[in-house]
């Protein structure tokens, strides 16, 4: 997937454990995890909103694109 997410490192940054994350954005440690994993195929902008927020931070922090990994194993 040419989207690379980087939640781990902005998580790092803070000293923020995901539990707390998911406790403060309002959503499952499960779905976080799916988010942080890059499993995920979407995100609803409320949910980037609240993660942005709570970690007080851009999107362009935790999304990146890399056009060199959109031709691998795609669907």
């Amino acid at each position: 997937m040419p989207i690379i997410i980087n939640l781990d490192q902005v998580l790092a940054d803070r000293n923020m454990k995901s539990k707390e994350l998911a406790e403060i954005v309002g959503i499952t440690e499960a779905n976080l995890s799916i988010l942080k994993s890059g499993k995920a195929k979407a995100v609803r902008f409320s949910t980037l909103e609240a993660i942005c927020e709570a970690l007080d931070c851009q999107p362009g922090d935790i999304l990146a694109f890399s056009s060199s990994n959109s031709s691998e194993g795609g669907e």
